[in-house]
């Protein structure tokens, strides 16, 4: 490990989800940081579209660790009439830190304005937003690219950095592009150098460490990030300085 860093992952999941055989559990989650070094993550509950029962899910998960675990608000277009309200009661009432949304859930690409009051609450925040991103047609990273530009004030994080080709090179070029796009290592899509090329090409200021956990074991997705052939400094900012910087820790 990097000696006084604090490592913060960024990508977490509260709620079941059997098929998977992910079942959450406060006390094995830390246990499982515990066991990979990890300092503090971000969770999130994306199974109940209007938001407020898997919000109040992850608010009362977290209060578990409140030293240990993030909150993040998860909002769905399928209630859009419902959504910005639901947003400024776990960010403003439940204290969450940041915005999750899951566009394979929906049918709408996430560029379409259905999504915008979200992008707009992030915005007049200044709060960052993970989204899934990958083969799902609703979040090719190429769109975040077309949202980014328009709500500059927000900070976007493409999950899993686009996981396979060709959506990894559409997740590079719109980090690229915009300065408040960042991406995010989870994935069991990696072959060796991955990691390396996400520093190359976006720059290490622009990569956020993420495990998938409960769904994935954060010690192999940290081992990605620990190995990689990229000097110290950037493993620090990918680890969690990027993190703290945008979660405003």
């Amino acid at each position: 490990m990097i000696d006084n860093l604090e490592i913060i992952d960024f990508h977490g999941h509260v709620g079941a989800w059997e098929i998977f055989e992910m079942n959450d559990d406060s006390d094995e989650i830390v246990r499982a940081m515990d066991n990979g070094g990890i300092d503090r993550s971000c969770l999130f509950s994306i199974f109940h579209p209007e938001g407020t029962s898997g919000n109040d899910e992850t608010a009362e998960f977290i209060a578990h660790y409140p030293d240990r675990l993030i909150g993040f608000a998860y909002v769905s277009p399928m209630f859009a009439e419902t959504m910005v309200a639901e947003l400024e009661r776990a960010i403003d009432t439940l204290g969450f830190s940041a915005i999750k949304i899951y566009p394979p859930y929906v049918p709408w690409p996430m560029d379409e304005p259905i999504w915008d009051p979200i992008y707009q609450f992030a915005d007049d925040r200044g709060l960052a937003l993970i989204s899934h991103t990958g083969s799902e047609a609703t979040c090719y990273p190429e769109l975040v690219a077309r949202i980014a530009g328009r709500f500059p004030n927000a900070n976007f994080v493409i999950g899993h950095a686009g996981n396979a080709e060709p959506y990894r090179t559409q997740a590079i070029e719109a980090a690229r592009q915009h300065e408040n796009v960042y991406l995010e290592t989870c994935s069991t899509y990696r072959e060796p150098g991955v990691v390396e090329r996400l520093v190359n090409e976006a720059g290490a200021d622009r990569v956020l460490f993420g495990s998938d956990v409960p769904l994935m074991d954060p010690r192999s997705q940290l081992g990605k990030i620990i190995t990689a052939d990229i000097p110290d400094d950037a493993k620090r900012l990918i680890l969690g300085e990027n993190a703290k910087r945008l979660l405003k820790l």
